[in-house]
């Protein structure tokens, strides 16, 4: 300590790169700082810092129990990050200086329970990677600041975060219940015929469109399941927890509007993902092979099999190898839903909001007035009955705008107020009493799409100025290389380190495309990778930026960059 506080005084007021100087290990008597990575420029994103806190395991009164199973570990460690940065947010979370100088804090948790490199635990230590933010005004190094922050503000995040003294064990171990619970929840859903469960009680709202956390307040409507549907799971903790069960197969999700049905899907759609206690949706589960497939005008696709939904095209470019850098709505949800039964999707999550209402729908009149020959799409009706039956694909959709889709359900869900209502049969009834006088156009099965070789040609993190440029801005933005990433349409992403360790993953499979390996082998293989060995596989630094993701969106990361190449002849797309 001493020796570091020296250092500091000879720095003031020299250039921000004299930090460097600062580099090494650092005994604060009850915790080690190690400073590995000090960026050049107070500009600098904060993930391009690398600094750590130890503590000893015995002092950080983590017990064994804690995480003596992959659940309890990843759990425990999600509790420990979220302790540190609502103190540090709380300590020193606001910037006092150039750039993001004057700041401690590490990527901020969402409302899902994630793993996270942010947190490192062993038998001998508890490790936080944190960014400290040394201050600077300017370019011109502040000392005085940077020690406040060294040596009273980081002690104090560690002393309320970090130690026996000020863990709440009833707190973490509720949140290490609340996840195993859900485990034992989705690991019921398929063995029980189910896609995805909804427990009774459950607060599906969220505050806004720009707060994840759940609504509060006495418009609040709990969740409830309709008679036919509901069923009870168990759970080691909770014990039996009743809910409405969906089942495999085509369900369609009808009501009025602001009754709650986008909101449903929503929570379907995040249910993939464990929550956080108290967050509403903690029981509310989903299969981990679900995606959310939408219209995304304007994506890039290579080469992907659209030929199931989009017969031929008027410039006379093949269907089968679909290739384009500025696809249409109706064009960029086929490949979407081709691209991610691909790799591997089961269940696809669909809301009229948010697709093409030409790839969802053709009523009896536009068929009389286009003739089948004048149109090329075979419409999501035509084909979603075969999707479940020949491919094993189910589907949710969300529809307030056509009843077309009633002959095609197995289960029609009413939502009212967040009250849910099993409208089957009445609709049923409607369908057979009101026809609705079209044809199907699907005049053929539905093969499962053509498995796509992709080369590494293109495929190159290196931006503009030769610098290895790999970030995420936003859960839905990634940088790589030169290209900037749209992923919008991938709305399961919930937090940025998701979105940047998918960056490095693409990166390290870029090095496994030959032309022979298929797009879903070199996917779950850099899956089992980072199951094996942990998300430090993507990055040897260990700055701690880093949440889990799926092989469903790191695939459909590949698949929107307009630099991939697959094997065949198909030439990137370009700019």
């Amino acid at each position: 300590m001493d020796v570091l506080r020296g250092r500091l005084a000879g720095l003031d007021g020299r250039d921000y790169a004299a930090y460097q100087s600062l580099r090494g290990e650092h005994d604060f008597g009850t915790y080690t700082l190690v400073v590995d990575q000090v960026p050049k420029d107070p500009y600098a994103p904060p993930d391009t810092g690398v600094y750590r806190v130890r503590v000893a395991r015995a002092a950080s009164g983590l017990d064994l129990e804690d995480d003596a199973t992959a659940v309890g570990a990843v759990a425990t460690r999600d509790y420990v990050a979220r302790r540190f940065h609502t103190e540090a947010v709380a300590v020193s979370g606001k910037r006092r200086g150039t750039g993001n100088s004057g700041i401690i804090t590490i990527a901020q948790p969402g409302q899902v329970v994630l793993d996270r490199t942010s947190v490192a635990l062993d038998a001998e230590w508890l490790e936080v990677r944190c960014f400290v933010g040394l201050p600077a005004q300017g370019r011109t190094i502040d000392a005085a600041l940077a020690e406040t922050m060294l040596f009273d503000e980081l002690p104090e995040i560690v002393r309320s975060s970090l130690v026996a003294t000020t863990l709440d064990r009833g707190a973490l171990v509720a949140h290490r219940h609340t996840v195993e619970d859900a485990r034992a929840l989705r690991a019921q859903l398929r063995p029980s015929g189910l896609v995805a469960f909804l427990a009774d009680g459950a607060v599906l709202p969220r505050a806004s469109g720009v707060d994840s956390r759940p609504l509060t307040g006495p418009e609040v409507v709990p969740f409830e399941s309709p008679d036919r549907l509901r069923v009870t799971l168990d759970t080691p903790h909770a014990g039996p927890i009743t809910g409405m069960g969906i089942p495999e197969g085509v369900t369609l999700v009808v009501g009025g509007g602001y009754h709650g049905k986008s909101t449903m899907l929503a929570a379907v759609a995040e249910g993939v993902y464990d929550h956080i206690p108290r967050d509403g949706r903690e029981r509310c589960v989903t299969v981990a092979d679900a995606i959310s497939v939408k219209a995304a005008p304007g994506r890039a696709v290579t080469a992907t099999d659209i030929g199931g939904f989009i017969r031929r095209l008027p410039d006379g470019r093949d269907s089968a190898r679909f290739t384009t850098g500025n696809a249409s709505g109706s064009t960029s949800q086929a490949a979407s839903v081709a691209e991610a039964i691909e790799a591997g999707a089961r269940l696809l999550l669909m809301d009229e909001d948010s697709s093409a209402t030409n790839f969802l729908v053709r009523d009896a009149r536009m068929q009389r007035l286009v003739p089948p020959e004048e149109e090329p799409i075979t419409v999501f009706l035509d084909r979603v009955r075969q999707l479940c039956s020949d491919l094993g694909v189910s589907t949710i959709l969300v529809l307030g705008g056509s009843g077309d889709y009633f002959d095609a359900a197995d289960h029609i869900l009413q939502l009212v107020t967040y009250r849910g209502r099993d409208v089957t049969d009445t609709a049923k009834r409607i369908a057979a009493q009101v026809p609705t006088g079209r044809t199907s156009e699907a005049l053929t099965g539905l093969p499962a799409p053509v498995s796509r070789a992709p080369l590494p040609e293109g495929i190159d993190p290196t931006n503009q100025y030769g610098h290895h440029s790999v970030r995420a801005p936003a859960a839905q933005r990634l940088v790589f290389g030169d290209e900037e990433i749209d992923l919008t349409d991938v709305s399961q992403l919930t937090e940025p380190a998701q979105t940047l360790a998918i960056g490095l993953a693409v990166e390290r499979i870029a090095g496994e495309f030959d032309g022979q390996r298929s797009l879903r082998e070199t996917i779950d293989h850099v899956v089992a990778e980072v199951e094996e060995h942990g998300l430090d596989v993507l990055d040897p630094s260990q700055r701690g930026g880093l949440a889990g993701f799926r092989g469903l969106e790191l695939a459909a990361t590949v698949n929107r960059l307009r630099s991939l190449h697959i094997g065949g002849g198909d030439a990137p797309v370009g700019p």
